[in-house]
């Protein structure tokens, strides 16, 4: 689903209550240090924190969404950098483990607003390929898919799910900036250009209006994700930590303010609401068997 994550050692320092305060502020998108003002507890356990309950939200998703019910999907990829910018990407900046560019890979159903599948990497067709094969793994229905143009998304998708699909690419047309809107704003949109790629997509459903509203609802919730800011990541498993964690927090801790519910609840992956004490006793679950096993 993402960049695989490492399991820490268990935090006995910490509380179950400790846990859910660090936990409540990172996935309100509160940076480290001023998660690390609001509850006492130091930077580097923070840290821990963030990369212990990001392994576990990551492998419980991975596990749980299976077999899903979506009908309609559109995807689309978000734009960060880790560590610094591609273009200043120097020998001394990636012994610091900087990677530059990244690129998350998202799917979101149309109708349950549930992500069921995200990959942190570049926009090659290879990314998309693994993208779109881990996507179709975890679908029980023929779906209708919506891309924008990106050329890497035809191939992926037709070595994914064959024939067995309805997709339709959605490329916008953008006018010229004007002269002092070219760095901070984008272009207007001044129309769109619907392409059936596979199978009879519906043109009622061939949009990518969800997705894109999905990648400002990142933006806002996860710090790693908002622009013109120092609070990118610094190291990719903190970054792949963030992103698993706040997907989480997204499909099962917080309502949908349009269906009124949480994205797991409306696609019957659960009957209940999450709260944060739901995701540290299912964190300290995973301790516990790894304590067994060991």
């Amino acid at each position: 689903m993402l960049v695989p994550l490492k399991h820490n050692k268990v935090m006995n320092r910490l509380t179950s209550e400790q846990r859910e305060r660090v936990v409540s502020c990172l996935i309100e998108g509160c940076t480290i240090r001023s998660t690390v003002r609001m509850t006492g507890i130091a930077k580097k356990t923070v840290m821990r924190v963030l990369v212990e309950a990001g392994a576990v939200a990551s492998d419980y998703q991975n596990a749980i969404f299976k077999s899903l019910p979506c009908r309609r999907i559109q995807v689309d990829e978000l734009w960060a950098f880790v560590g610094a910018k591609q273009k200043n990407l120097t020998a001394e900046n990636r012994a610091l483990r900087a990677v530059g560019d990244i690129w998350l890979w998202t799917a979101i159903c149309a109708d349950t607003k549930l992500v069921p599948s995200w990959l942190l990497g570049d926009r090659t067709g290879a990314t998309a390929r693994v993208f779109m094969f881990d996507l179709a793994s975890r679908l029980s229905n023929r779906v209708q898919l919506t891309s924008d143009g990106h050329n890497a998304y035809l191939s992926a998708v037709e070595g994914a799910f064959g024939a067995e699909i309805d997709y339709a690419q959605l490329q916008k047309i953008y006018g010229e900036p004007s002269e002092s809107e070219k760095r901070y704003s984008p272009a207007v949109c001044i129309g769109c250009k619907c392409a059936p790629m596979i199978g009879d997509p519906d043109p009622k459903h061939v949009s990518t209006s969800y997705v894109e509203r999905h990648n400002l609802s990142v933006r806002m919730t996860n710090r790693r994700y908002t622009r013109l800011t120092n609070a990118f990541s610094k190291k990719l498993e903190n970054h792949a930590a963030a992103v698993a964690l706040g997907y989480f927090a997204y499909n099962f801790i917080q309502i949908h303010r349009t269906i009124r519910m949480t994205p797991a609840m409306a696609s019957g992956i659960t009957n209940r609401l999450w709260s944060v004490a739901d995701f540290v006793d299912l964190w300290q679950q995973y301790e516990q068997r790894a304590d067994r096993a060991a």
